[in-house]
């Protein structure tokens, strides 16, 4: 009997929840807001270009039952050696960025005037609880509960802004130019981490690998999965642009930089343009597109360093106690940035998001050269049109790289 698609869903929807946070609730909704509908074309163009990349964490994972840490290895000690020393360099600020915007929200629905560091570890405390008692069964149903509640308020919301009281000003309205120097700033941070930084192709097939137990499994099913969540994360955005166009764009309102002041005006400016009615439901929409976010980027980071502390000391043991290590530091770190170095919100996350976007080519090669590399089945290799998609992916991101060295000095 064939397996119905919805009970296939598992993975796909732990990468939307990864990837459904900054780049969707900030980035997208501050793209829309600054732009109105100018930047669509940049949202759709990273999606297409990063398609191959991530698509290829569940296709390696389904064929050979291993995540692509191994495909490094099997590339060269190297390769691994340098993704585990991105993700290392990169973890800290890349929770950072997000769990601060999950604690303004939290501050801002809950009432709680108390420092976003604090609130921060709270909700820290909370999601650490649920990924050492519950492991991956927990936070697979965790993240289909938070993205089905996300998906329904999230276009509720967008409908209720089309019919809205949106009063726009010409003098207000700007287009994108890439003789601003701001605006080639910003497009490079927009898409940095649209729909997700390439990190997360390895965490897919992490999740890939754990849900099938470290099995080959169909990967019809794994694709399907994948796509589910990958095409479900651009709808999404694209409502985030929308919202942002229909509620501030044109309006003179600039949106704040504190995480706290960020999540008390998005909130604000969406209920006052669409009705009071819909606080509850733009509250919810937020708040669990960033908890998502949250969740899963404190499982995956430790996920990939303690499989890839494992593959580098050539241990087969279970590396439970490794992962319950590396949480531990990344839980201190994030809080330490956040109590004693963090001063903008906005700040900290276009560096985190344009951190991602430099580092999109090295893992796109990567990922590229695993794929079509020897532990790989002839079978399930990608066919003509995403090499050819990889293959422009690939000059898109280092040429878009270089042009923002150029710019920046």
């Amino acid at each position: 009997m064939k397996t119905p698609w919805y009970k296939i869903l598992g993975p796909g929807l732990l990468y939307a929840g990864a990837a459904i946070g900054v780049s969707h609730l900030v980035q997208s909704t501050r793209a829309g807001a600054d732009f109105g509908y100018g930047l669509v074309w940049a949202i759709l163009l990273a999606n297409i270009l990063k398609y191959p990349f991530f698509e290829f964490g569940p296709r390696y994972a389904a064929s050979t039952g291993k995540s692509l840490l191994y495909g490094y290895k099997s590339i060269g000690n190297w390769a691994l050696y340098l993704f585990l020393v991105l993700t290392f360099l990169s973890m800290f600020i890349i929770q950072s960025a997000v769990t601060v915007v999950t604690a303004g929200l939290a501050s801002e629905i809950s009432g709680f005037t108390i420092e976003p560091w604090v609130m921060s570890s709270i909700l820290l405390a909370i999601c650490t609880s649920i990924l050492l008692i519950g492991k991956y069964s927990i936070l697979d149903k965790t993240i289909k509960l938070i993205i089905f509640t996300l998906s329904v308020s999230t276009i509720i919301a967008l409908i209720a802004a089309f019919t809205g009281n949106n009063e726009q000003y010409q003098e207000y309205m700007v287009s994108f130019t890439f003789s601003e120097k701001s605006h080639v700033l910003f497009i490079i941070a927009l898409m940095g981490w649209m729909p997700a930084p390439l990190d997360i192709s390895v965490w897919h097939s992490l999740w890939t690998a754990e849900r099938n137990n470290h099995e080959k499994s169909k990967l019809k099913s794994a694709l399907l999965d994948f796509k589910i969540g990958y095409w479900g994360t651009l709808v999404l955005a694209l409502c985030f642009v929308s919202l942002g166009s229909l509620t501030i764009y044109g309006s003179g309102l600039e949106l704040q930089n504190g995480g706290g002041a960020f999540a008390k005006q998005l909130i604000a400016i969406y209920t006052n343009n669409i009705g009071s009615w819909a606080y509850v439901i733009i509250a919810i929409a937020a708040f669990t597109t960033m908890l998502s976010t949250t969740l899963t980027c404190l499982d995956a980071s430790p996920r990939v360093l303690a499989e890839g502390t494992s593959l580098v000391v050539g241990s087969t043991k279970d590396n439970r106690k490794i992962y319950f290590f590396w949480i531990g530091l990344l839980l201190v770190g994030t809080v330490i940035i956040l109590a004693f170095y963090l001063t903008n919100m906005k700040d900290l996350v276009d560096f985190a998001t344009t951190v991602a976007f430099l580092s999109s080519p090295i893992i796109a090669i990567l990922n590229f050269l695993v794929i079509n590399g020897k532990t790989m089945p002839a079978e399930n290799k990608p066919g003509l049109l995403l090499k050819v998609v990889s293959w422009l992916g690939i000059l898109y991101f280092i040429g878009f790289s270089i042009y923002f060295v150029v710019i920046s000095n």
